[in-house]
């Protein structure tokens, strides 16, 4: 009996697989495209020009990270704080404006380009794959959060960078985020774009040392609507994490507008490389080794 019934359903998956091989072929054909990032032919049909093999390799920070800031931690700088957490040299010196921040992936690579792509190409569909990602940072807050609602607050773009972009990229992404159900705390987490105002334009943050970067954002931003925030916890969104200056102004002026807690959550983070030693040679002198951090490039995204 179950004979009969099998050879059909087999014959129609078969007869689906082909379908869509042919239909993929026929795409790869008529609208011959090379993903942006590997620039490998496209054999399937998607609306984001992006290779799944791409998208498969941007994969979640690994390893130990700080406790405050999602700073890649080493050995040597693996200090606890009062509570025991791990946290990076920087965070023991100075608490920051927030109370942690979280993101998906390094700033690198392909995850790089894709928020390029976002960003300065227009690549929309981009920003569903990336609020996913932001999705499972958040998602890292989890147990931490509120158990009422949380004001999720997008970092704004100035209104001349706005016009000439048509879009908030932040925006767009935690937006995506919320929709998705990777985060159990999706249900409450409200978008509030207007909360926060840009009310200068800031030069760009490329090239820029720590200090110079606090130094360019410092007064840049305001809270238009400090009674949204009063009293309650804010969760700062945003694409990169670099220094951590912009969302650390971000924090301060909500902080001083009655939020009682800021957290952070990106898609990437620029990230420390890991410790190489360095040999250095000295005239008549031994051999000396020491070991040097070096960093990953600046992101060259705005507001890092």
């Amino acid at each position: 009996m179950a004979g009969p019934s099998i050879a059909p359903a087999v014959g129609r998956s078969w007869f689906s697989q082909v379908s869509v091989q042919v239909a993929e072929s026929v795409f790869a054909v008529l609208f011959p495209s090379d993903c942006r990032i590997c620039g490998e032919p496209l054999v399937n049909v998607s609306r984001l020009p992006v290779c799944p093999q791409c998208l498969a390799a941007m994969r979640p920070i690994a390893g130990g990270v700080c406790a405050v800031c999602g700073e890649r931690l080493f050995s040597s700088f693996a200090l606890s704080g009062s509570d025991g957490a791990p946290r990076c040299g920087l965070c023991r010196r100075i608490a920051p404006a927030f109370v942690r921040a979280v993101a998906y992936g390094s700033y690198e690579g392909g995850l790089r380009e894709l928020i390029h792509l976002l960003k300065y190409a227009g690549v929309h569909p981009a920003a569903n794959v990336l609020g996913r990602m932001l999705a499972e940072a958040i998602a890292d807050l989890e147990p931490e959060l509120p158990p009422d609602s949380i004001a999720v607050v997008p970092v704004p773009l100035h209104r001349s960078k706005l016009r000439e972009r048509e879009f908030n990229h932040a925006e767009r992404i935690a937006r995506a985020a919320i929709k998705t159900k990777l985060s159990p705390a999706s249900g409450r987490l409200l978008l509030c774009p207007g909360i926060l105002e840009r009310k200068r334009e800031t030069p760009s943050q490329t090239g820029l040392t720590r200090h110079q970067r606090r130094e360019n954002v410092r007064g840049a931003f305001g809270v238009a609507q400090p009674e949204t925030v009063r009293g309650r916890e804010v969760l700062l969104v945003d694409d990169v994490y670099t220094t951590g200056a912009t969302v650390s102004e971000c924090a301060r002026v909500l902080r001083r507008a009655g939020a009682t807690k800021v957290w952070v959550a990106t898609v990437a983070r620029t990230l420390k490389a890991s410790e190489q030693p360095v040999e250095i040679r000295l005239s008549g002198a031994a051999d000396v080794e020491v070991s040097a951090e070096k960093e990953i490039p600046l992101a060259r995204a705005a507001g890092g």
